[in-house]
């Protein structure tokens, strides 16, 4: 053949034609229409990973992880239906070409060698990444899955029940199963026990969770070998996880016992593990040496592993097909895939950064807004706090009110995290919603801030409005890459196909008192700033709190983002501004149907043009006590809320500044890498030399425990007294 080819080619070749084949026995029968089809899935797979290491020695494919040796798992795909929806390991390739035979016209081959060549062309990704995924076949995409999959495979799996008890349409059928495949390795990682410990935590209370676990065990982690029967100690005897085994090399054991597997997930709406043994063939990937850290012997016994054999053995066994169709097959296949790869090497590339970044927060056809409770159902909505009706609330009170309003609104939201259901969560502002709307709606999870965010992504995709919620700041960064690696990417990786509608409401910032430290007082949401696609909004009182919230479920709605709604706790029961009893800090509840603003347009206090104060959250409250100061000493003061943190709105916020060019930015964030520094960066290369910028931030520290926290934090005062500093000074000094 002219092409140039892998020496496993040539081998195989030789193999077939000299009969040297492993021996072929099963405890299972298989017709061999069925038998014949799976092993020409495995030669797709197993050919693909091989021109693409072709390629990459071109410098045309950018990605050689492969499926060598896991080529078993299409053997699970045609256990399975079409409409179930699979979170994929990447070793899945065989997987996910035995899918797209269910669905007529795939084109599997030329769209996963489109993602190997990063062309723009390739349908899931548009050239962003080698990733399985596909809309029509139901794979979510997967990037780098270190078991980051699992937490929203298990959402997923809740949330295909959910939409069937709440009589909801969903992405996916009533009757589906979710299956979620990892390896033996990131079966050790947290993340991964984390979500096996949530599912079978739901599934222990008799809550639907219908997944199937398929741990693909070859028994390396890279380098790092599995110890000998840990897979099967670890997940056998979990509580309500049924536990199923096959060894992926006999085609015929691992598609009868995945169709028992599966068959007992979706009948019984309870998890389960099928616990596949493979082998990795050709090392971790294609610049992975396996003679560093292993034998030329232990390599050598591998390779005489291969499924590939196994399933050549099987086919020429049953004797309906000889070993020549078999090299007729095997060189048409290898031909036609020279053919595509070749051309997939010819179609375009992404080549600026506006093609890269189109799919971050892709621009989308708004969707209706739900229309609004009639004025007799939201009277008795609200009749539990009748008492309160048409009196000033604190902010707490007002969110609460809020999300009453957006449950009745919007059908398909969901409130859930760790005691919001009866207890009303730790500050009361999910208080009576359960009683209002149900246990279906207003959920109480297991503490376990991945599994949460998770649930979030799975339910988003099935259609949901997420409105999870993180008990404290701090608890976010124990899984913090559900948000970062997972729920922000899936837009970008997918070519804007798939979403992740969400409310994420997170209580956090300073200033609390009584208690803290800094798992309770923390005063850093750096994490959020470096996301791309996401939307961070923070209220400082009742009123703008009611309006972002809807802002943010109209956003998810409409525009299918994923909106961190941050909540300062030290103001959620503030009443007063100044004095003991003033009320300044409280407000009314807006009407249902009050205009929204636009979003990243800060909100403005008086119109003083001497000095602008830029601030949020807990700074936007101090810096109104600051101005009242100021004010009585006769300086004219504009106090600016900043509302929308991420993305900043430059133009905006300069806007609001019109006739200042003093500004001092109030940041309770810590000193480096607070949005002071972003702020104060965007002012001065919007309008170089116009305004004349000083900060004042938290220190940087942690915050410790009691009335030592205000000695790191800004106060009233210190913003009084850097406003008339900067007052003062020369409009051509900058202080730092």
């Amino acid at each position: 053949m002219s092409e140039a080819v892998h020496p496993w080619v040539n081998e195989y070749r030789a193999r077939l034609s000299s009969g040297k084949l492993p021996a072929h026995s099963s405890s299972h029968s298989i017709d061999f229409s069925t038998l014949h089809q799976l092993w020409h899935s495995q030669l797709c797979s197993r050919l693909l990973d091989l021109q693409s290491r072709l390629l990459q020695a071109k410098g045309q494919s950018f990605y050689t992880i492969g499926s060598a040796g896991h080529e078993g798992n299409a053997a699970v795909a045609a256990a399975l239906r079409l409409t179930d929806p699979a979170f994929l390991h990447y070793r899945s390739g065989a997987f996910f070409i035995e899918r797209s035979k269910q669905l007529p016209g795939s084109t599997p081959l030329y769209d996963m060698l489109l993602s190997f060549c990063a062309s723009s062309d390739d349908p899931i990704s548009g050239g962003r990444h080698k990733v399985l995924g596909s809309l029509a076949l139901n794979i979510p995409p997967q990037t780098s899955t270190i078991a980051s999959q699992l937490p929203k495979a298990v959402g997923a799996a809740f949330a295909v029940d959910l939409t069937k008890r709440l009589g909801l349409d969903g992405q996916w059928p009533a009757d589906a199963i979710v299956l979620c495949s990892f390896g033996d390795a990131s079966a050790n990682h947290s993340t991964a026990q984390g979500a096996v410990n949530s599912a079978c935590w739901a599934a222990y209370q008799q809550v639907p969770v219908p997944v199937l676990f398929v741990c693909e065990d070859n028994g390396l982690g890279i380098s790092t070998p599995t110890p000998s029967g840990w897979i099967e100690q670890d997940l056998a005897d979990r509580p309500a996880l049924k536990y199923f085994a096959a060894d992926s090399r006999d085609l015929a054991q691992t598609y009868h016992i995945a169709r028992r597997a599966a068959d007992y997930v979706r009948s019984k709406r309870k998890p389960a593990v099928l616990h596949l043994s493979t082998v990795r063939l050709f090392g971790h990937a294609g610049a992975d040496a396996e003679v560093a850290y292993r034998s030329k012997a232990q390599i050598d016994a591998e390779l005489e592993l291969d499924p590939v054999l196994s399933s050549t053995a099987a086919l020429l066994a049953g004797g309906d097909i000889t070993a020549e169709q078999l090299l007729t097959q095997l060189d048409r296949l290898v031909a036609q895939i020279a053919r595509v790869a070749a051309v997939a090497c010819s179609r375009p590339k992404l080549t600026t950064a506006v093609q890269v970044m189109a799919s971050i927060a892709p621009l989308r056809q708004a969707a209706a807004v739900p229309a609004l409770p009639v004025a007799e159902a939201r009277q008795q909505l609200f009749a539990f706090d009748q008492h309160n009706s048409g009196k000033k609330q604190h902010l707490a009170k007002l969110l609460n009110w809020a999300l009453h309003d957006v449950l009745a609104q919007y059908s398909n939201t969901v409130v859930f995290g760790e005691d919001v259901g009866k207890k009303g969560g730790v500050y009361g502002v999910t208080q009576h919603l359960v009683h209002a709307f149900g246990s279906n709606r207003v959920i109480n999870t297991l503490l376990d801030e991945q599994s949460i965010l998770g649930m979030a992504i799975g339910l988003a995709q099935q259609g949901f409005i997420a409105i999870p919620e993180i008990q404290f700041l701090a608890y976010v960064h124990n899984a913090e890459d559900q948000i970062r690696g997972e729920a922000a990417t899936l837009p970008f990786f997918s070519n804007g196909q798939y979403h992740n509608a969400m409310v994420i409401r997170i209580a956090g910032l300073a200033y609390q008192r009584g208690f803290g430290g800094h798992f309770h007082n923390d005063n850093s949401f750096a994490v959020f700033r470096d996301i791309p696609g996401v939307i961070l909004l923070c209220p400082s009182n009742g009123h703008d709190a009611v309006l972002l919230l809807r802002q943010a479920v109209q956003l998810a709605h409409q525009q299918k983002r994923l909106v961190i709604f941050l909540e300062p706790i030290a103001l959620y029961m503030t009443r007063d501004l100044s004095q003991p009893g003033d009320g300044l800090w409280l407000a009314d509840y807006p009407a249902p149907d009050t205009a929204l603003p636009a979003l990243g347009e800060p909100g403005v206090f008086g119109d003083g043009d001497e000095l602008a104060i830029i601030s949020y959250g807990n700074g936007y409250y101090l810096s109104r006590q600051a101005e009242q100061e100021l004010r009585a000493q006769g300086y004219r003061i504009r106090v600016l809320d900043l509302r929308t943190l991420v993305p900043l709105h430059t133009k905006e916020i300069i806007k609001a500044l019109q006739g200042c060019n003093k500004v001092l930015i109030v940041d309770e964030c810590r000193r480096r890498g607070s949005l002071s520094e972003e702020l104060f960066t965007a002012l001065h290369e919007a309008r170089p030399g116009h305004f004349t910028v000083s900060r004042l931030c938290a220190e940087d520290s942690f915050i410790p425990l009691g009335a030592a926290a205000y000695a790191v934090l800004p106060s009233t005062q210190q913003i009084v007294q850097q406003a008339l500093s900067l007052l003062t000074v020369d409009t051509e000094q900058v202080m730092l």
